[in-house]
C-alpha cells in the first residue's frame, strides 16, 4: 500500500491488536510506523484496511453512505466474520452497527436524554456517586479501577436506567464478558460461552424492567424510552432492551476507561496535574485532551459502498475499512508534538467518539462523568501517586484501559 515498498515487515493480524502484550502495553510506536510507512495498510491475516491518518480517518467517518451493519460487508471480510460472526450473537444488528433508515429512526426515539442540556441535569447526582465512592476509600493504598472508575460509571447509568445500582459488579462483569467477545478476533470458547450468558442475563434484567415501568413509569432512561414517540412511531420490546444493553456495557466499560486512562496521564506528567490542580477550571479541556492522548476507544470501522482510493490505496467495495482512532488522534500532521500530554493544548479535538450520524450517543454523558470523577479524585487525595503495584491493561481489541491501576493516596 501507499508509504511503503515491502509491507512483508509490518505487524498483521493478533500483532495489531490488545491482545498481543507489545500493542497491549503501547501501541502508539507501533501506531506511527504503520502511518509512516502505509497509512493504509491491508492486513492480510484479518482481511481488512487500517487507516492510520488523522483526515483520512475523520472523512471516513463522516462518509454518509458507508455502511456500518456488518451484514453488508463482502463475506470473508473482517467486518463480517468478526464483527458480525460475534457482536449481537446472531440477532440484528443494535444501533451501534445499524445503517439506514433504521438507525436514524432509533437514534431519534432515544436521543432526547442524551442532549447535553439533559445529561446537565445529572451533573449533581453524578458528583453525589462520585463523592460516595471516593468516600468509602479510607486505604492508602488501592486498586483505581475496582474501588473507584468501574463502580461510579456503573452506578451512574444503573440509576440513569432505574435499575437497581446495587448490582454494579453484576452489571461491571456482564460488561466485561460481552466486550470481552464482541470485537475480539481470537475468543476462547469459554469467553464465547461467558459472553453469551451475559447477554442472556442482561436481556432477561431488562424484559422484567420494561414490564414493571409499563405497569408503574418512572423519571428514568427505561420510562422514557416507553413513552418514546415520534410521529406514531414507538419502540419495540426487543429494540429497548437491545438498547439498555448497549447503554449499560458502552456506558461502563468506556468510562470506566477514560477515568483510569485520564488519571495515568495526569500521574506521568505531575506539571499537568499540578495545573488542573490549580485552576479546576481546566478540566473540561483536560478531558478532551485525555481523550485524544489515550482514547478508551482504539478503533472503529465502515465498510464502503462502492469502490474507493484511501490515500492512493485501492479499497473495493464491502471490503472493511478499520479506522485507527489512536493514531488519528496522534497524528504530526495535526496535532504539535502529539506524543505530549498537555491540558492547554490549544486545539484539543479527537475522533475518540467516532464521527458522522454515529457520533458517540454518551459523549456529553462520558465527558461529565470524568471531569467530575477527575475533580472529585484531586480534591480528595491531593498527594496522589502511583503505587509500586503497578498496572495491567486489559487484552479487550478495540478498547484500550486497565483491568487494574495501583495507586498511593498518602
Amino acid at each position: 500500500m501507499q508509504g511503503t515498498n515491502d509491507e512483508s515487515t509490518l505487524p498483521q493480524g493478533v500483532e495489531l491488536t490488545a491482545v498481543e502484550e507489545r500493542f497491549r502495553e503501547d501501541p502508539y510506536p507501533i501506531l506511527k510506523s504503520l502511518r509512516e510507512r502505509a497509512p493504509v495498510h491491508h492486513d492480510s491475516v484479518m482481511n481488512r484496511y487500517i487507516c492510520t491518518r488523522h483526515d483520512d480517518v475523520k472523512a471516513i467517518l463522516h462518509e454518509k453512505d458507508f455502511f456500518t451493519d456488518p451484514r453488508n460487508a463482502n463475506p470473508g471480510s473482517y467486518s463480517r466474520e468478526v464483527i458480525g460472526g460475534r457482536l449481537g450473537f446472531g440477532e440484528t444488528p443494535d444501533m451501534l452497527l445499524m445503517d439506514e433508515p433504521d438507525h436514524r429512526r432509533l437514534r431519534r426515539l432515544v436521543s432526547g436524554p442524551f442532549k447535553p442540556s439533559s445529561v446537565e441535569r445529572w451533573r449533581e447526582e453524578i458528583r453525589r456517586i462520585v463523592d460516595g465512592a471516593l468516600e468509602a476509600i479510607t486505604v492508602a493504598e488501592f486498586d483505581l479501577i475496582a474501588r473507584f472508575a468501574a463502580p461510579v460509571p456503573t452506578v451512574v447509568i444503573a440509576r440513569m436506567l432505574g435499575v437497581d445500582p446495587t448490582l454494579y459488579e453484576k452489571f461491571h462483569t456482564w460488561s466485561d464478558h460481552v466486550v470481552q467477545v464482541g470485537f475480539n478476533p481470537f475468543p476462547t470458547v469459554e469467553q464465547q460461552h461467558a459472553a453469551g450468558a451475559a447477554q442472556q442475563a442482561l436481556n432477561d434484567l431488562f424484559r422484567d424492567e420494561i414490564a414493571r415501568r409499563r405497569e408503574a413509569p418512572g423519571d428514568d432512561l427505561l420510562s422514557d424510552m416507553i413513552r418514546a414517540e415520534l410521529e406514531g412511531d414507538r419502540l419495540t420490546q426487543e429494540e429497548m432492551i437491545a438498547q439498555c444493553r448497549l447503554l449499560l456495557i458502552a456506558g461502563n466499560v468506556t468510562t470506566t476507561d477514560l477515568i483510569g486512562n485520564g488519571t495515568r496521564a495526569l500521574l506521568d506528567f505531575p506539571e499537568q496535574m499540578e495545573k488542573l490542580r490549580a485552576d479546576p477550571g481546566l478540566i473540561a479541556n483536560a478531558v478532551e485532551e485525555m481523550l485524544r492522548y489515550d482514547s478508551p476507544v482504539t478503533n472503529s470501522g465502515r465498510t464502503p459502498n462502492r469502490d474507493v482510493v484511501v490515500s492512493g490505496c485501492p479499497v473495493p467495495r464491502g471490503e472493511s475499512l478499520s479506522l485507527s482512532l489512536a493514531a488519528a488522534n496522534r497524528d504530526p500532521a495535526v496535532y504539535p508534538d502529539p506524543d505530549r500530554f498537555d491540558i492547554e493544548r490549544a486545539d484539543s479535538h479527537h475522533q475518540s467518539f467516532g464521527g458522522g450520524r454515529h457520533l458517540c450517543l454518551g459523549a456529553h454523558l462520558a465527558r461529565v462523568e470524568a471531569q467530575e470523577a477527575i475533580l472529585g479524585l484531586l480534591r480528595r487525595f491531593p498527594r496522589l501517586s502511583k503505587s509500586a503495584r503497578g498496572h495491567v491493561f486489559h487484552a479487550i481489541p478495540s478498547f484500550r484501559g486497565m483491568s487494574e491501576f495501583w495507586v498511593r493516596c498518602d
